[in-house]
C-alpha cells in the first residue's frame, strides 16, 4: 500500500534519513513538506512509533478522477472503509480542493459522508475539523474522531487516512513549559541536521524547558518517541495487536552502551524547573545535566562536541527587546569556551545571526509556531 509521511516543510530530508533507515521504498517528489513511500500495516505501527520528525502517517486510501459529485461518492464507496472506521468513532474531515471541477468543499465533504455509509450500510457520526485546533483530536479524548483528508487537484482525487491521531509532536513527556517552546519534531530535526554523533557532549545553553536536550537523550537511549501515547491504528477493525505488542517489546528491548553528556542550562529558574520535570516524565531525567546559568557562566567539558540551541528572537518573547547584544556575547563565549565545536541554531533573523560572529551557513528555512524562521550551523573557530 502507499503511505504518506507528513513533516515540517524543510525537514524532508531528515525525515528520508528516518524512512530509509526503517528500510522505507520512498518516491520521488518536489513538493516539501511529505514524502509517499510503499509499506505495510506494519510499517504504519512501526513509522508512528519509530519515526522521530513526521508529524502524521497517512494510508492512501484510494486515487481516481471525479468531475461530477455522483461520480465521487460512487468511486468513494468502492474503498474498503470496513477496515478503517470504528463504529464507535466518529469521523472528521479535511477537504482541499484545487483547480477542480468539484470545488466546493463542503458538497466533497457532504458527498464523502455518503459514500462511507453507502460502503458500511449504516449512517457514519461526523466530527467538525477545524485545523487551528488540533488539539481537539487529543487522544486523551474517549472516542477521538478518526480523520480523514480527501484532496482534489485538477479533478484527481486522493484520500488518505489518518493513522497516527493526536499530531505526532505530542510525545506526553512535555507537560510544563517555558516561554516559546519547541515542537518536538523540530527540536528532533534539528538534532538530526546538525549531524550530532550521538557519542561526543552536546550543550544547549537556552534550553527553556528542554525540549532539544530531551529528544537528544531519547535518541542517544534509543528511547522511542512515542512510547507513552495512544495511535489512531489501535481503534482500527483492522488492528493487530499480536504484531504490534511484539514490535513495542523488541522497541523496549533496546539497551544503550553509550551515554553521551547532554548538558541543559538557562538563566530562567522556572524553565529549567519545567524542563528537568519535562525530561523526568520522558523517562531520561538522569541523561541530562540541568543548571540555571547566563550564557556567559557555561561550562563545556573539553574536546569536540556539539551546540545546538533555540535562543530567543523577540518575536515569540518580548519583541521590542534588543537582542543583539545577546547574540554577540553569545557568539564570543562559544567562541572562547568551545573552540571546534559544531553549532546548530534556529533563529528568525539573518541580521541576528551576523551578529555571533560566527561562520554559519544560509541555513534551512523552517516555520516555527508560525514563524519564519532558519536553521543555521557551522564550526566555532
Amino acid at each position: 500500500m502507499k503511505l504518506f509521511a507528513i513533516c515540517l516543510p524543510g525537514l524532508d530530508p531528515f525525515m528520508l534519513q528516518e524512512l530509509e533507515r526503517l528500510g522505507a521504498s520512498c518516491y520521488p517528489s518536489e513538493e516539501t513538506g511529505g514524502i509517499e513511500f510503499e509499506g505495510s500495516l506494519f510499517d504504519v505501527y512501526r513509522c508512528n512509533l519509530h519515526l522521530r520528525t513526521v508529524s502524521r502517517v497517512l494510508i492512501r486510501l484510494g486515487s481516481f478522477y471525479a468531475v461530477g459529485f455522483p461520480e465521487l461518492r460512487r468511486k468513494a464507496g468502492n474503498l474498503p472503509w470496513e477496515d478503517y472506521l470504528n463504529i464507535e468513532h466518529p469521523i472528521a474531515l479535511r477537504v482541499a480542493c484545487h483547480r477542480s471541477r468539484l470545488y466546493h468543499q463542503q458538497a466533497v465533504a457532504e458527498r464523502m459522508v455518503g459514500a462511507i455509509s453507502d460502503r458500511l450500510k449504516r449512517p457514519i457520526r461526523v466530527a467538525k475539523y477545524k485545523e487551528e485546533t488540533e488539539s481537539d483530536f487529543s487522544t486523551n479524548r474517549r472516542n477521538p474522531p478518526q480523520l480523514i483528508f480527501v484532496r482534489l487537484l485538477q479533478d484527481k482525487c486522493t484520500i488518505s487516512i489518518d493513522s497516527s491521531g493526536d499530531l505526532l509532536h505530542r510525545r506526553g513527556y512535555r507537560l510544563a513549559l517555558a516561554k516559546a517552546p519547541l515542537r518536538e519534531t523540530l527540536a528532533a530535526g534539528m538534532i538530526l541536521a546538525s549531524g550530532w554523533d550521538r557519542v561526543s557532549p552536546l550543550l544547549d545553553p537556552f534550553s527553556g524547558s528542554g525540549t532539544i536536550p530531551i529528544e537528544a537523550a531519547l535518541m542517544a537511549q534509543q528511547i522511542h518517541p512515542a512510547c507513552k501515547r495512544h495511535f489512531a491504528f489501535m481503534d482500527w477493525p483492522n488492528f493487530d495487536r499480536t504484531s504490534w505488542d511484539a514490535l513495542f517489546s523488541d522497541a523496549l528491548s533496546i539497551h544503550p552502551t553509550i551515554f553521551p553528556r547532554i548538558i541543559a542550562s538557562d538563566r530562567d529558574a522556572g524553565a529549567i524547573r519545567a524542563a528537568h520535570a519535562n525530561a523526568e516524565r520522558a523517562g531520561v531525567g538522569d541523561c541530562i545535566e540541568f543548571t540555571c546559568r547566563a550564557i556567559s557562566a557555561i561550562e563545556p567539558p573539553p574536546g569536540p562536541g556539539w551546540v545546538v540551541t533555540n535562543p530567543p528572537y523577540g518575536v515569540r518573547t518580548k519583541g521590542n527587546q534588543d537582542l543583539r547584544n545577546l547574540y554577540a556575547q553569545f557568539g564570543r563565549v562559544l567562541r572562547a569556551k568551545c573552540p571546534g565545536w559544531q553549532v546548530t541554531m534556529l533563529c528568525s533573523s539573518v541580521q541576528l545571526l551576523h551578529h555571533t560572529g560566527l561562520e554559519l551557513d544560509k541555513g534551512i528555512p523552517l516555520k516555527n509556531g508560525g514563524i519564519r524562521v532558519r536553521l543555521a550551523k557551522g564550526t566555532v573557530k
